[in-house]
């Protein structure tokens, strides 16, 4: 099923219908992301799309003189998407906020926001901002997507937001600035990188992660475990995942964990519940005879397919869902 952000705040979904009629004025030969659905009305103007590109998110203030401190380098397929709303219905803070309220409802994480009236100060939505974030990932385009770092006599406010969501087919980043242009048109630049989603098997969990998802979530996966398929024998790519798993184990030895094994919801429960089981085992049972782990820290639970991080649906979801995790457990749990 198609994805979409409803760009919509109040109960207003009848509107999108007249999407259809926006996208008639559009540019020819531009196609809206289906990540995001645009503001009612809004045209596309201008949009580039690279394959692949470096791409650095701004998601801290003004710092200095041209300068912000706080970004993440990123990379993958960048799609870039400049709308105009025309007419003097709508304000920048609206448009703003409904795209705000829409991130929040579909889980996206906002890493940073900001909305500014006047566009003065160094935050997110001011003007400075706005100059250094967007010159790091520079639009070389002429055109009126740049008419968003060219103030008017009629200019109003301007707001950013930085948003982050984990996905089966990879993180995704969402860049989005509306600006009031003048009183009767409205600009809003999105940008969307969709991070390359890194091959099977080749990330492998390290200690100092490990520690990190224990402490924030009691729970870590196992990443750079891989077995032969539709099988729990370990194969050799696991060797550097698991001596990784061992250094946390032997720093933190006075913690117990249970070793729990994941499955996608291909095949029958019974056939997924068995090969989960004896997955955890393996790792459970490796970390102990290779690494010296004491047998009574490690305790190997299987749960199937009944606990998915995402859809079965895709071949990515799936792979997703086919995992061993440690689980943090008191003494005598």
């Amino acid at each position: 099923m198609k994805q979409t952000i409803i760009a919509l705040a109040f109960a207003f979904s009848a509107m999108l219908g007249m999407c259809g009629l926006a996208a008639a004025e559009d540019v020819e030969g531009v196609q809206e992301h289906p990540m995001i659905e645009r503001y009612p009305g809004q045209n596309i103007l201008w949009q580039k799309i690279e394959n692949y590109m470096p791409y650095e998110v701004a998601i801290g203030p003004v710092t200095g003189y041209r300068q912000i401190d706080d970004w993440i380098e990123t990379e993958g397929r960048v799609t870039r998407t400049f709308y105009e709303l025309k007419g003097e219905e709508r304000t920048y803070s609206e448009v703003y906020l409904n795209y705000l309220n829409a991130l929040n409802e579909q889980d996206f994480e906002i890493l940073a926001e900001g909305l500014n009236p006047d566009r003065k100060g160094t935050g997110l939505g001011s003007g400075s901002w706005i100059g250094v974030a967007y010159a790091a990932n520079a639009i070389t385009d002429p055109g009126p997507q740049n008419s968003l770092f060219a103030g008017t006599a009629s200019s109003g406010g301007a707001g950013s937001i930085v948003a982050r969501k984990e996905r089966a087919a990879g993180t995704a980043y969402v860049v989005i600035t509306v600006e009031q242009h003048s009183a009767s048109s409205l600009g809003a630049l999105i940008d969307i990188i969709e991070v390359e989603a890194a091959e099977t098997g080749l990330v492998i969990v390290d200690a100092e992660a490990m520690g990190s998802d224990m402490a924030e979530y009691g729970r870590g996966v196992l990443d750079g475990i891989v077995f032969d398929f539709d099988s729990a024998d370990l194969l050799a790519e696991s060797d550097q995942a698991l001596t990784n798993i061992a250094t946390y184990l032997n720093a933190n030895p006075d913690k117990l964990f249970y070793v729990v094994g994941h499955t996608d919801s291909v095949g029958t429960f019974s056939y997924n519940y068995g090969l989960s089981g004896d997955r955890a085992r393996a790792v459970a049972d490796t970390l102990k005879a290779d690494h010296g782990i004491g047998n009574e820290r490690l305790e190997p639970y299987g749960v199937g397919p009944l606990v998915p991080v995402f859809s079965n649906e895709s071949e990515s979801g799936r792979d997703k869902n086919r995992r061993v995790g440690l689980v943090e457990r008191r003494p005598g749990g």
